[in-house]
């Protein structure tokens, strides 16, 4: 119990960049909100649940930075994967579920007017009156062109998908190499390069699986699944790889606290056991609702053709003759 209750880290960093992100976040979504809906109407249910879902997926990133988690994956390899797992497999599908992209863009102008009319004397509340009743008309024909542009802009990357995914391996499976994860363990700046690509990449990649307003996957859902599938064996790969290793693969956990409760090398094997099974939750998840989907599909263009030939006009077997009386 100790464990869990004890070895808090206040790291000031990690807190004060969560708490921007989700500052400008909830500014943003309020923003849109107010534009697009009547005065005293409740918010609609699609934003909130974004909200909860891109919150959680920060308070995910919290949990593998400053808990205990964080502290005692320094200690043993087992924790160390669920640390990663947290980062590259729970937090980005909870993020991009979010869809913060409108509402980040809109926070992010947000504070730029602000700082604007800081800087000249004038308050947001004096401006907003100077600019009259059309602000809000504005606002909403801002809002649409925004989701239009970044629309626009993802289109080139996710356009895609193998690559974005051979990206997500890379680093899923490169972080694992002996030197890099003894480094991200000893300095500081390369777990925190470690944090931000696990993060950015896996964020890319969930891209390709589940929609995120405005930005949707180019791959039907059939294919999607392909994609979930080859992950899958690249993990499961790694994971027998730390499982079924008899030799210290990360040399920088030697000693420590492994003395009192098991070796190194079983240590290893725990980790690989997490890797290997934890990481098929999220995939198994996206790839029901991924099949389900195509089924759907499937169904209706299959009851679409049906009706097609119902409403066709049936064609006579008798040839046709013209020219009789």
């Amino acid at each position: 119990m100790n464990m869990v209750v004890s070895h808090w880290s206040a790291n000031v960093a990690i807190l004060a960049v969560c708490l921007v992100i989700a500052a400008v976040h909830l500014a943003g979504v309020r923003g849109m909100a107010a534009d697009s809906r009547p005065a005293g109407a409740p918010a609609p249910a699609g934003p909130v649940r974004e909200v909860i879902a891109f919150d959680a997926g920060l308070v995910v990133v919290l949990l593998a930075t400053v808990s205990p988690v964080a502290y005692w994956s320094k200690e043993f390899i087992w924790v160390r994967s669920l640390q990663d797992l947290l980062l590259a497999v729970v937090a980005p599908p909870l993020i991009v579920l979010g869809a913060p992209w409108l509402p980040l863009r809109r926070g992010l102008g947000q504070l730029r007017r602000g700082l604007s009319f800081w800087r000249h004397g004038r308050a947001p509340a004096a401006a907003a009156d100077a600019a009259g009743p059309d602000l809000a008309g504005a606002s909403v024909v801002e809002s649409s062109a925004v989701g239009a542009a970044a629309n626009r802009s993802a289109r080139g990357w996710l356009s895609w998908p193998v690559a974005v995914t051979a990206a997500f391996t890379v680093a899923w499976c490169g972080w694992h190499i002996p030197v890099l994860y003894d480094a991200a363990l000893r300095h500081p700046l390369v777990f925190a390069a470690e944090v931000v690509s696990y993060l950015g990449v896996g964020t890319a990649f969930w891209l390709q699986l589940i929609g995120s307003r405005p930005l949707t996957p180019q791959f039907p859902p059939l294919q999607r699944v392909m994609l979930i599938a080859a992950t899958v064996v690249t993990s499961t790969i790694l994971g027998m790889v730390l499982g079924f290793g008899a030799n210290v693969i990360y040399p920088a956990y030697r000693g420590g606290g492994h003395h009192h409760l098991l070796t190194v090398v079983a240590d290893q094997q725990v980790a690989g056991a997490i890797l290997w099974v934890l990481v098929l939750p999220s995939y198994i998840i996206a790839g029901v609702a991924l099949l389900v989907r195509w089924l759907n599909e499937e169904e209706s263009e299959a009851i679409a053709l049906g009706f097609d030939r119902l409403l066709r006009p049936p064609k006579s077997a008798w040839p046709t003759r013209t020219g009789l009386r």
